[in-house]
């Protein structure tokens, strides 16, 4: 029961801070996506960025198990998956999560978005032997692997001798620089920054 009530309560503030940065607007998502204003942008990089920092930053000092780690499996569909979703951002403006939100904060858009999603899961359901049996659920890149060791984890890393720790805490840096280096907005090729 507690773990559903976190799980709520985590839940909840994720769709907070979405309302609150402006993903549940279409609009905003679009301008993103087109260059054309890049303040979620901005916002996601900056998130993942803290996001690994804290991640591998815990990890390296003892303070985040190892354990709790979960790697997905790599395989060909998971590339197609994402192609799809792209798409769908681009056509729909809205993700998953971005559409669940805005369908509670009342967006009748936001609420066709997820009926459309219910559809396409029991879609992809009703279809999954045929996805299964063309090959493109068959593990790639080791499956369940890493981009470099992660120490005290089981997991193969695609890059032995690396330490997995490191890449990670690279990439989050590299992320949250690029988050505070990117302009606001961009029109027609020049930087435009916001109005204070």
């Amino acid at each position: 029961m507690q773990q559903i009530f976190l799980a709520l309560l985590l839940g909840g503030l994720f769709g907070f801070v979405l309302d609150r940065i402006g993903a549940t607007n279409p609009g905003y998502i679009i301008k993103m996506l087109n260059l054309t204003d890049l303040h979620l942008m901005k916002t996601i990089l900056a998130g993942i960025g803290v996001a690994s920092v804290l991640l591998f930053g815990g990890l390296v000092l003892g303070l985040v198990d190892v354990g709790h780690l979960s790697v997905k499996t790599a395989y060909v569909g998971v590339f197609i998956g994402g192609l799809l979703l792209g798409a769908g951002f681009a056509i729909a403006g809205y993700c998953p999560g971005t559409g669940l939100t805005a369908a509670a904060t009342g967006r009748f858009d936001g609420l066709v978005f997820v009926l459309g999603g219910l559809v396409g899961a029991a879609a992809y359901m009703g279809s999954f032997a045929w996805v299964k049996s063309s090959g493109v659920l068959e593990k790639i890149a080791g499956g369940k692997a890493t981009l470099g060791t992660i120490e005290g984890s089981s997991y193969p890393a695609l890059i032995d001798g690396l330490p997995g720790e490191a890449i990670g805490l690279a990439m989050g840096f590299i992320f949250i620089v690029t988050a505070f280096a990117l302009p606001r907005r961009v029109t027609g090729g020049h930087a435009i920054e916001p109005a204070e």
